[in-house]
């Protein structure tokens, strides 16, 4: 399955930093930016492959939450 996120990123003395703007928590950096984008990649990859979801022992359920800035 692809997704498709927001890298948001700047320039830090020579190097590429960035993080995924849907995905808090996923930072990396890189010497070019096609280096940064392997990086955030593997970042992303590495953090949903160690993401597990509790066990429950009732069904949950999901509602829309809307939320004004």
């Amino acid at each position: 399955m692809e997704r498709v996120f927001t890298l948001e990123y700047w320039q830090d003395e020579g190097w590429f930093v960035g993080r995924l703007k849907e995905v808090p928590g996923v930072f990396s950096q890189g010497e070019s930016l096609v280096e940064l984008e392997d990086n955030i990649c593997e970042a992303y990859k590495l953090m949903m492959e160690t993401e597990t979801l509790p066990k429950l022992s009732v069904q949950p359920k999901e509602k829309e939450v809307h939320i004004t800035l």
